[in-house]
């Protein structure tokens, strides 16, 4: 029996196996080795829309899809982060690390799933989480704690004077000086050279499903999934695996756009990524400018990160009722609202008979930190009436009594 048991292990997600990138990349090196923690491929399917929030669309022959990876796993590590670790983790396996320490906001979905899938692989997930209050135990900070993360605060004022990249290597070599543990370390998101690897990797799963796209949008908030998207389709098209170049947006909810093409260009050489392979004509001034050729990014991060307006958080209750599917207020759902306000209705004359996809990167854990903003300014409960039920006639409700 525990022959048998050794033998099935090999086969689960615990081991990393070697990782073959896809026939079009032509980054080096490519990651040694690749964990199988997602549950892949997330579907893609159209949306049908129910009500009157997709009329416009449909008025104009726009069909919209929709890519689920809000469903990459459970409640543990369902998103876009698992992605990414899938190779990092495979990474701390490589480097025999056995402690993982990761940073982010308090309801940071990254730090949840890091946490969750390190305690899977036998990794003690350490977490540095940005507040200015107690941190409790509401959505992502209820997993964190249930799978026994060790947590460390700070304010965002701390946060802003020393920077992420400092204080994880500070808190890494405390941590490993008052303990046996080697500390793997991820950076915010999980967004750097290695993460980023779960993004292109994606990109090759979408062309395999065989669908195309005029355009395809997503949430950026850390960079590495945008990077791998942008990198992904981009080298995909210009090494002829696609026939067609979609139009990509990606919709910024924290940090202005110019930030973000910087640090995804840091990160696409960080990779390898050279323009000298796929510049013939010399039409590009630099990596950075590759990206802005390629990919549109626009400012959605409204009164800033993790911070909602009424308008936002009641376009999520709308899209909800109009799909049956519910966004995060954090990325997904702050994205698409802007995309949708902002982009889409002021020139749907422009994306009339064409597609789009968006890509749903998950985070329904962080609507539990707004419940009292959902409760106030959005007609959540008025579209979801409770009525009593009156099961003896007594004329208080709904009379079931016959």
């Amino acid at each position: 029996m525990k022959s048998i048991a050794r033998v099935l292990m090999k086969g689960t997600a615990l081991i990393a196996h070697a990782y073959t990138p896809p026939s079009w990349c032509s980054l080096t090196p490519p990651p040694h080795g690749r964990l199988s923690l997602a549950h892949l491929p997330t579907p893609l399917h159209p949306l049908t829309w129910h009500g009157d929030m997709g009329a416009s669309l449909t008025k104009h022959n726009i069909s919209f899809w929709i890519k689920r990876d809000d469903m990459t796993g459970g409640i543990e590590w369902s998103g876009n982060k698992i992605r990414k670790l899938e190779f990092l983790l495979a990474d701390a396996q490589q480097q025999e690390c056995t402690a993982v320490l990761t940073i982010g906001g308090a309801q940071s979905n990254h730090c949840r799933a890091t946490a969750a899938a390190a305690r899977r692989l036998g990794l003690e997930p350490h977490l540095i989480l940005r507040s200015s209050s107690d941190i409790g135990t509401v959505g992502n900070l209820l997993m964190d704690r249930m799978v026994g993360s060790h947590i460390y605060t700070c304010t965002p004022g701390e946060y802003g004077r020393l920077g992420s990249e400092v204080l994880v290597q500070h808190v890494a070599e405390a941590i490993e000086r008052d303990t046996k543990h080697k500390v793997y370390r991820i950076p915010v998101g999980g967004s750097n050279a290695i993460g980023t690897w779960g993004y292109l990797q994606a990109v090759d799963e979408l062309i395999q499903q065989q669908a195309t796209f005029d355009h395809i949008v997503f949430a950026c908030g850390s960079g590495g999934t945008a990077a791998g998207i942008v990198l992904g389709f981009a080298m995909a098209y210009e090494n002829a695996a696609l026939e067609h170049m979609p139009q990509l947006h990606a919709v910024g909810v924290c940090d202005d756009p110019n930030y973000f093409y910087a640090y995804m260009a840091q990160i696409a050489v960080d990779m390898g990524f050279s323009i000298d392979h796929y510049d013939d004509n010399n039409q590009y001034a630099s990596v950075e400018d590759y990206l802005r050729q390629h990919v549109t990014l626009h400012q959605g991060k409204g009164r800033g990160y993790a911070v909602n307006t009424p308008e936002e958080l009641q376009f999520g209750v709308d899209f909800a009722h109009a799909t049956g599917i519910v966004l995060d207020p954090v990325y997904s759902g702050k994205a698409l609202y802007h995309f949708w306000t902002r982009v889409l209705q002021e020139n749907m004359y422009s994306f009339a008979n064409q597609s789009i996809l968006f890509w749903h990167t998950g985070g329904a854990l962080g609507l539990y930190d707004k419940c009292g903003e959902l409760t106030e300014s959005t007609s959540m409960l008025t579209g979801s009436p409770c009525q009593k039920l009156d099961v003896y006639g007594k004329g208080n409700g709904l009379n079931i009594s016959g």
